[in-house]
């Protein structure tokens, strides 16, 4: 195939807005890409018409975020120029520039053949100098520091910059950490001396190495590079962003610099990504040519114009309106739940209906949520549906380390012969005892055949490590001791906070650590849930058992769920950020409640606002024919029954795009129109039996002493609303009342009453 009718076929895929930012090769340009946009195909062929019209490959340089994405755009490049595209420099900003330092290093103090160093490294290095400082551990958590000193590496902030910044140090100060600067150097200059960068370092020695060097080695790369192109520009941080002006921005440049995003898809702040790097780049580069991408080829008309309405409330953004020429297809379905159990259920049950009515297979739907602690219940119901799964990003909600660690806890409160259990929390929070030790144990045990807990006592050991083991065994002691007298929550609270757990997770204040934080809380609400649940189910013996036993035996049916082959055929899980780049015929976007979705963190702060919103629409965009939100009007948080208002994004949908009553707010939020007349006049009623459930104040809810509930009288429930108590059997503890609950579907209910709780009305 000739060159000329190569690139007339290629030319010929494009749209007229596509075609123009894919042939305007001189000067910067800037394509902002809606989602669902071609944005792959502009940028490849983009690459490959500069190509076909004369750029030598290895002037061209492409910085991505993933090393996937280089992999594939030079894949998608070779079909158009051929092996030349494999002369293109093309790849994550963290591989491009380690080359590049490959070479020159030496010039601002490291050898070329330096190490990088990953996470367990720095890990590593910064648990010792927090030892040699004889810094208190829990204070100075790893993780914590590491986000910190990564924080000021990517806003280009040194050592020395970071001590004689008074917001930095006060900062510091508040969280009693006052010595962050000195380990920062000391980090610093440890890295030095054994000829190592991380991750960080790749971008911050880039930066010195051009700005130091600027006549030989920025020289150089400014001519190596004619054509400069950037990926997910609303991803950057501000390090990035100031070494590709380096690059491009200089005078006499032909600045020939190319990036592609979309600010209304920059989610990754806490990650150190600016949306203000693409917000400020028609001012950098005056002469920029603006493309807008606005044809989505992906979603149906309803969700498209879901995505502009809800967009539009975001202040500060580049002007656009996404548009598709796709059918008007299904209308958004909202799904209104009174509890996050509930919710679980109705959307399992959702993507059964789903399946069966439009022929979809599970690898088609997709469960997003705002944080990983919310799959707990959506795997639970999943499983009792039978439905396949997988978190895509992450682990299963029980095989996350910080749950298994607690359910170890609590299974040796039930079990202390379960030697696993045992020798996963042993030295977990770390209380010296380590692996020799262990290992001897474990020896010990098998040779007298015992358990490892029998042995404690009997081994001999060095003086130090038989005070640990006594220690740990009087820990294990008391919480069996515990689990004798104490409901199953009341104990994995208590364990939780006895065993060190709660101390070190709130200790780490990364995000990382939030995280873990968030999954062991949601682990708690979970056990709390399985305590508060008083429904019986009809049929079954009127004794509840409320102990730890229980529930760990009720978790291990789930954990231990029955092993099937294992198909391809599965629905995601995943939270909305990992969602990003990915589409499904079908998206549930669960948890839409103030306070959840968007997020508590946020609330303060309308530039955080703006972010939520533009995580939301992400997560909508995703859908290409059927787009579900639901959120619950209670869940278990933090231990407490949590009632939340809907979303406000669900609000900034018109109801023209919804096929069920959206809802309202009982308060007012930041942004303009809010909860007006006019907004409010778009939605629909809801029906006066979920009008009735949702009405209950729990600020006015007092449940009646249990004693005092008879046959015949009126009740309220916080669940199920409004009752009549039609009979009670059972003696004493085990009484059961039989209740009917005239707004619900299946109005029939029998609750133990030792665990109800149920308001007397007056007649």
């Amino acid at each position: 195939m000739s060159g000329t009718t190569n690139k007339q076929s290629y030319l010929d895929e494009l749209n007229d807005i596509q075609r123009q930012a894919v042939t305007a090769i001189e000067g910067p340009v800037m394509v902002i890409a809606g989602p669902g946009s071609g944005k792959t195909r502009v940028l490849t062929y983009r690459i490959a018409h500069l190509i076909e019209s004369g750029v030598i490959p290895w002037e061209i340089l492409i910085l991505t975020f993933t090393n996937k994405a280089a992999r594939e755009m030079k894949e998608r490049i070779s079909k158009v120029v051929g092996e030349k595209a494999q002369r293109v420099w093309a790849g994550t900003f963290h591989s491009i520039f380690a080359r590049m330092l490959r070479k020159d290093a030496h010039r601002i103090g490291y050898p070329n053949d330096f190490t990088i160093y990953d996470t367990d490294d720095t890990n590593s290095v910064l648990s010792e100098i927090i030892k040699q400082m004889s810094l208190d551990r829990k204070q100075y958590n790893i993780a914590a520091i590491r986000s910190r000193i990564s924080m000021a590496k990517s806003n280009l902030i040194t050592p020395k910059a970071y001590a004689l910044n008074e917001d930095l140090m006060s900062y510091d100060s508040m969280n009693r950490r006052p010595m962050i600067h000195i380990i920062y150097q000391k980090y610093v200059n440890k890295c030095l001396r054994s000829g190592a960068m991380d991750f960080d370092d790749l971008l911050l020695q880039m930066f010195r190495l051009l700005y130091q060097n600027p006549d030989n080695v920025l020289e150089r790369y400014r001519k190596s590079f004619q054509h400069v192109m950037v990926d997910e520009f609303q991803d950057t941080n501000y390090l990035q962003y100031q070494i590709i002006k380096l690059l491009v921005h200089y005078p006499g440049s032909k600045e020939n610099v190319c990036i592609v995003g979309d600010d209304a898809q920059s989610i990754y702040s806490f990650r150190g990504a600016t949306i203000e790097n693409i917000l400020q780049f028609e001012n950098d580069f005056p002469d920029v040519r603006t493309f807008k991408l606005e044809q989505n080829y992906r979603s149906t008309h309803h969700i498209v114009q879901a995505a502009n309405q809800v967009i539009s409330f975001n202040e500060k953004q580049i002007k656009k309106e996404i548009w598709t020429d796709k059918d008007e297809g299904e209308k958004i379905k909202v799904v209104k739940c009174m509890t996050d159990n509930e919710e679980g259920r109705r959307v399992s049950d959702g993507i059964i209906e789903q399946k069966n009515r439009y022929n979809l297979s599970n690898s088609e739907i997709s469960i997003l949520y705002r944080t990983n602690a919310q799959s707990r219940v959506f795997e639970e119901h999943l499983r009792r549906q039978n439905i396949p799964y997988k978190i895509y990003g992450g682990l299963s909600f029980y095989q996350r380390k910080e749950i298994k660690d607690m359910i170890a806890y609590l299974r040796l409160s039930v079990n202390e012969k379960d030697n696993e259990a045992l020798k996963r929390v042993i030295n977990y929070p770390k209380r010296g005892i380590g692996k020799t030790t262990v290992d001897k144990l474990a020896e010990f045990a098998d040779e007298h055949e015992i358990s490892m807990y029998e042995a404690i006592p009997q081994i001999k050991l060095t003086g130090r490590a038989n005070k640990l083991m006594s220690d740990f065994l009087l820990l294990i002691q008391s919480f069996r001791a515990k689990a004798q007298s104490m409901n199953a929550y009341e104990l994995a609270n208590h364990v939780y906070k006895q065993s060190g757990i709660m101390m070190l997770l709130k200790g780490d204040d990364s995000m990382e650590g939030a995280g873990r934080m968030e999954n062991v809380t949601a682990l708690l609400d979970g056990i709390n849930e399985f305590i508060n649940d008083d429904e019986i189910p009809e049929g079954e013996e009127a004794v509840v058992d409320k102990s730890i036993a229980t529930y760990l035996q009720s978790i291990a049916l789930i954990t231990d769920f029955d092993k099937e082959e294992e198909s391809e055929d599965f629905v995601t899980l995943m939270s909305a950020h990992a969602a990003k780049g990915l589409e499904f015929k079908s998206v549930f976007v669960v948890g839409m409640e103030e306070n959840l979705f968007p997020s508590f963190m946020s609330m303060s702060d309308p530039k955080q606002i703006d972010e939520e919103r533009r995580l939301f629409y992400v997560a909508i965009t995703r859908a290409e024919q059927y787009l579900t939100l639901s959120y619950a009007n209670s869940r278990y948080q933090y231990g407490n029954m949590r009632f939340n208002d809907p979303s406000r994004f669900l609000e900034e949908i018109s109801a023209e795009n919804v096929d069920s009553a959206m809802p309202t707010h009982n308060n007012e939020h930041s942004h303009e129109g809010f909860g007006t007349p006019k907004l409010l006049g778009n939605f629909k009623k809801l029906s006066p039996k979920t009008e009735a459930m949702l009405a209950i104040d729990p600020s006015t809810f007092k449940p009646s002493p249990n004693h005092t509930i008879k046959e015949g009288m009126k009740v309220m429930h916080l669940k199920f609303g409004e009752g009549v108590v039609k009979a009670i059997d059972g003696e004493r503890d085990n009484k059961v009342a039989s209740i009917h609950f005239s707004q619900l579907d299946s109005p029939e209910r029998r609750i133990m009453l030792r665990f109800a709780k149920l308001q007397i009305l007056d007649d």
